[in-house]
């Protein structure tokens, strides 16, 4: 596996060139990076405040270092989803979606053998976001997009996003659902509930309304990765299924009978437990996963690939998960 080039396909960056222009063009949404110390900085985006931001986060050098710490040839860059923006009017939305995608080309044209990118939207204004998304993979040679598991409370089968999806699809986009804004966080206030349950709950409730919203069905060529293992989506699918069989209301938009839902969608690795990890492969096969740390987060997993090195799993499908299934998804690495 020496000679395999390692693909990280869950990453997110802000960088302070970023944030400034950010600033510039949203001054009522301030977007501000201020360092801690050699490891950490706070992220401030109109008065509300994240701590830790990792340095790797913003800074280049740091994110390189780590990367070659890691094992990791190739990143696959985001934008980090606290600037998603999806409260901003339509018109601030594509403009700071723009500028995010831009910087994010920028820095892959400056490192084309580490980097490549996907595009955030303005998901806000579908239109819109189909526009840019077609801006940013035509123009900026972007490979995608990510968006959120919901839009403002709004699920991802809701017709108005129907634009994004048929572009996406057309385009041949590699789409990163990535949880935001989570289901049920009123009774998630303790513990880092929102994130531990919340995160995982929120990727499977927008990976349902794909399917039973028909979305899929519409677009059989899209190609959809879901983040953290997918939440609960490869442990639940088979009820789902039974559900469709006993229940009128799962058949609203889906006639034909379900098979295998969980092969329907990719897969990132990051669920911090080998024996879970084998299971999914198992289950939904090699081919539907692809690695992925959530870099810089301290939710991610910064061994990422050594955990995937260490799996009961075949050295095929190891490279499989490490390099090819991304390779085929993103385009030439």
């Amino acid at each position: 596996m020496s000679n395999v080039r390692i693909i990280d396909t869950h990453t997110h960056i802000l960088t302070e060139e970023a944030a400034a222009l950010l600033r510039k063009e949203a001054p009522k949404i301030p977007v501000t990076i201020t360092p801690v110390d050699a490891e950490s900085a706070t992220l401030d985006v109109g008065g509300v405040v994240y701590r830790p931001f990792p340095r790797g986060g913003f800074d280049l050098a740091h994110r390189l270092r780590d990367m070659d710490a890691m094992g990791v040839d190739v990143q696959l860059l985001s934008a980090t989803p606290q600037t998603y923006l999806y409260n901003q009017d339509a018109s601030l939305g594509a403009t700071t979606a723009a500028i995010q995608n831009d910087q994010i080309a920028k820095l892959v044209k400056q490192n084309p053998q580490r980097f490549m990118g996907i595009a955030t939207l303005p998901m806000q204004a579908p239109e819109k976001a189909a526009d840019e998304l077609k801006r940013a993979m035509t123009t900026l040679n972007l490979r995608g997009t990510m968006f959120a598991s919901n839009i403002m409370g709004k699920n991802l089968d809701d017709p108005s996003f129907e634009p994004v999806w048929a572009t996406a699809e057309e385009l041949g986009a590699f789409v990163f659902i990535h949880p935001n804004n989570v289901a049920g966080a009123d009774r998630m206030k303790s513990y880092y509930l929102n994130n531990l349950i919340g995160n995982p709950l929120d990727t499977t409730i927008g990976a349902a309304c794909l399917y039973f919203g028909g979305v899929l069905d519409r677009h059989p060529k899209l190609s959809v990765v879901l983040a953290h293992g997918g939440g609960f989506t490869p442990y639940q699918a088979a009820r789902w299924e039974h559900g469709w069989h006993v229940r009128p209301e799962p058949k609203k938009n889906i006639t034909k009978q379900p098979v295998d839902i969980a092969k329907r969608f990719y897969y990132d690795t990051i669920l911090h437990s080998a024996p879970v990890l084998e299971f999914m492969i198992e289950h939904v096969g090699a081919d539907r996963v692809v690695l992925g740390s959530d870099y810089p987060y301290d939710m991610g997993m910064m061994d990422c690939v050594r955990h995937v090195r260490g799996l009961k799993i075949s050295e095929a499908d190891k490279t499989i998960i490490l390099s090819t299934r991304a390779q085929a998804l993103l385009g030439k690495a």
